[in-house]
């Protein structure tokens, strides 16, 4: 139940996209004759008075599309209401619109889980700490089959302490154990384990491949009122913005380094599904997180994304005509196959490295 509930709030996040596109062409009364969401053949669909709602075979995504593309519309090539025909505002307005969508939907997911769940009223540390990522499959915490969910207990039969600074602790000991081995005591679930790595040495210190966190719980209580919870949700959603948009700024500043932390639809469902096993309140807090990520994604200048048809506009502006049709075309075109052969590769790569895979492999 907990994977098809991420797999319904990818879902969700998609439909999102696609509806604030949807809803701003609609209401400056441009016409749509497609609304889909996934590619590839149609699975079903539904026929309204102008558009078609479909539902296709390959949920990576969705689209709207315009009678601008299609050659068989009976619409004639100047009707002021095409979406090439209305102005670079108009048109502007509806390609960024699915951005705008997913971050507002976002913070109303941020909200209603501060109003349902209640909100964040001081912390529990506990006894050791949590692995939140294994970095990469042939790092030394993957070699010993830590898994991202872990709870650290002791490192060489030393327990570690309750407290914020344990993960900063933990670190400091595996820094100064390159190539020594280190007998683990981890939790995982209802489990103790006992788990033996060896850090590798980068430049004298000891490097294991994971992400680190306290143990720690959130207490919650009730928010007084609405206005506390808009509240909370704002502090939340600009706080979740911040680390994202650090992200991918060190993502294109470090590649090299940090590519191996991209992960695709399969690895994102495990993700969600674990966060949804453990705490339903988190559901909310992974919808946001997809979301605003999806915003942030669609707004590179890059082809195929929302943000590449947002730089032709910009081209546009500056020239005082648009680029040539088959030029547009070429771009976006190249730009959707290398973006849907990311999406292949990143789907192979993260169904081998799902823990059922790593078992039937073993």
């Amino acid at each position: 139940m907990s994977v098809l509930a991420a797999i319904a709030t990818l879902a969700l996040l998609i439909v999102v996209h696609e509806l604030g596109h949807f809803a701003a062409a609609r209401l400056q009364q441009i016409h749509v004759n497609r609304f889909s969401i996934g590619f590839g053949p149609i699975l079903l669909k539904y026929q309204g008075s102008e558009t078609e709602y479909a539902l296709r075979a390959f949920p990576l995504g969705g689209f709207v599309g315009f009678p601008d593309d299609d050659p068989d519309s009976d619409i004639p090539p100047d009707d002021p209401d095409l979406l090439r025909n209305r102005p670079l505002l108009d048109r502007a307005i509806v390609i960024s619109a699915g951005v705008i969508a997913n971050l507002i939907f976002a913070y109303f997911l941020l909200v209603s889980q501060a109003a349902i769940f209640g909100v964040p009223d001081g912390v529990a540390y506990q006894p050791g700490v949590t692995v939140t990522q294994v970095i990469a499959k042939d790092s030394p915490a993957a070699k010993a089959h830590l898994q991202a969910g872990d709870i650290i207990l002791t490192v060489n039969s030393e327990a570690i302490a309750a407290s914020e600074d344990a993960g900063t602790a933990f670190k400091e000991v595996v820094e100064k154990s390159p190539g020594q081995p280190l007998d683990l005591t981890v939790q995982r679930g209802e489990e103790t384990l006992a788990l033996t790595l060896t850090p590798e040495d980068k430049d004298g210190k000891g490097r294991i491949g994971i992400g680190l966190a306290p143990n720690r719980e959130v207490l919650r209580r009730h928010p007084q009122g609405v206005v506390e919870a808009l509240s909370v949700g704002a502090e939340e959603f600009q706080r979740m913005t911040a680390i994202i948009a650090t992200g991918f700024g060190q993502l294109i500043g470090n590649f090299r380094e940090t590519a191996q932390q991209v992960a695709g639809p399969v690895a994102i469902v495990d993700i969600g599904a674990k966060m949804a096993s453990s705490d339903l309140g988190s559901l909310f807090q992974f919808g946001a997180l997809i979301s605003i990520n999806l915003a942030i994604i669609n707004i590179l200048p890059l082809p195929a994304l929302d943000g590449g048809q947002l730089a032709f506009l910009l081209i546009e502006g500056v020239r005082g005509k648009p680029l040539p049709s088959r030029v547009q075309d070429g771009i976006m075109q190249t730009g959707l196959v290398l973006l849907l052969s990311l999406g292949v590769v990143l789907i192979v790569r993260d169904t081998i490295n799902l823990e059922v895979f790593q078992q039937l492999l073993q």
